[in-house]
C-alpha cells in the first residue's frame, strides 16, 4: 500500500510529504495524525535543523478530503478535537523552520497552512483557492486573523468572500509567497535554501523564529479557536450540507432559502 505521507531525512533536513496523487493529494484525517507525527518528531530530533512541506507529482494539496471528512464529522462531538487539530498544533509548536514548496493546486488548507509557515516558495503553474464560504463554511486554522494581518483586510476579504483561485503572482503579491520558481527547477531551489538554513546555528533559529512570533501567538491561539468553533457550527449547518451534497452529486448547489 503506498504511503500517504512519505517522511525523509538528510543533512538536517526533514521533508514531508503528501502522496496522494490520484486524489489530488486530498487530505484525510489519516494524513492529518501522521503530518503531526512528522511535525512532532522533526521537533524532538537535534539532527533536524529545518522542515519542509511539500506534495507529489505537481501537487500540493486539494485540501480536505471531503468524503472522508463527512465520515468523520457525522460522528464528531463538539467537544472533540479533529485529527487536523493535532497538525495545526504541530505546526503552531514547530520551533524550527518550516519551508513549504508549491506546485499545482493549494486549496482550502493548502492555502491556509501556508500562512504558519516561516518560507514558501511556488511554482509558475501553482494556483491557490480560499473556497470556504462556498462550501458554507468559513476560514479555519486561525487565517481569519493571518490573511487580513498579512494582506490587508480589502484583499483578504476579496480572497476569502469570493473564493476564487488565484496565481502564484498573486500571492506573492499579497505576501503569501517568497519567491516564484520555474515548475521543473522548484524543489531543487527549496532544498537549496533548505541546506542553507541547515548550515546555521540552530539556537539562534529557532529562538529568532519564536521572538518574531511571540506578540500575536496568543491572539493566534484565540482566533484558531474561534475559528474552529464557527467552522464546526457551519458544518453543522443546512448550508455546508448542501454544498456537500452538491459536489457528491456534481450539480451547482442552491441557497436560495438559505437566511
Amino acid at each position: 500500500m503506498t504511503e500517504e505521507i512519505v517522511t525523509r531525512s538528510s543533512d538536517g533536513i526533514c521533508i514531508i510529504q503528501m502522496n496522494r496523487p490520484e486524489k489530488k493529494n486530498a487530505i484525510t484525517q489519516n494524513m492529518y495524525r501522521k503530518m503531526a507525527e512528522a511535525l512532532q518528531m522533526a521537533d524532538k530530533d537535534d539532527a533536524i535543523r529545518v522542515a519542509v512541506l511539500c506534495g507529489s507529482q505537481n501537487l500540493f494539496t486539494s485540501g480536505n478530503d471531503i468524503r472522508d471528512f463527512q465520515a468523520h464529522s457525522a460522528t464528531q462531538k463538539a467537544d472533540q478535537p479533529f485529527a487536523a487539530d493535532a497538525f495545526f498544533k504541530g505546526v503552531l509548536e514547530l520551533r524550527k523552520p518550516l519551508i513549504a514548496a508549491v506546485q499545482g493546486y493549494a486549496i482550502g488548507i493548502g492555502t491556509t497552512m501556508l500562512l504558519h509557515c516561516d518560507l514558501v516558495y511556488a511554482s509558475q503553474n501553482a494556483t491557490f483557492s480560499l473556497p470556504f464560504v462556498n462550501l458554507g463554511l468559513c476560514p479555519e486554522f486561525g487565517s481569519s486573523m493571518m490573511l487580513p494581518r498579512l494582506a490587508g483586510h480589502q484583499q483578504a476579504a476579496e480572497l476569502f468572500l469570493l473564493g476564487e483561485p488565484f496565481t502564484a503572482d498573486h500571492a506573492r503579491s499579497v505576501g503569501l509567497v517568497n519567491q516564484i520558481f520555474p515548475d521543473e527547477t522548484l524543489m531543487e531551489e527549496v532544498m537549496t535554501i533548505a541546506g542553507r538554513l541547515a548550515q546555521k546555528p540552530p539556537r539562534a533559529l529557532m529562538e529568532t523564529k519564536k521572538l518574531m512570533k511571540a506578540s500575536w501567538a496568543n491572539d493566534l491561539r484565540k482566533a484558531i479557536e474561534t475559528d474552529g468553533k464557527m467552522f464546526f457550527e457551519l458544518m453543522m449547518g443546512p448550508e455546508a450540507a448542501e454544498a456537500f451534497a452538491a459536489f457528491t452529486e456534481n450539480r451547482n448547489p442552491d441557497f436560495s432559502t438559505s437566511s
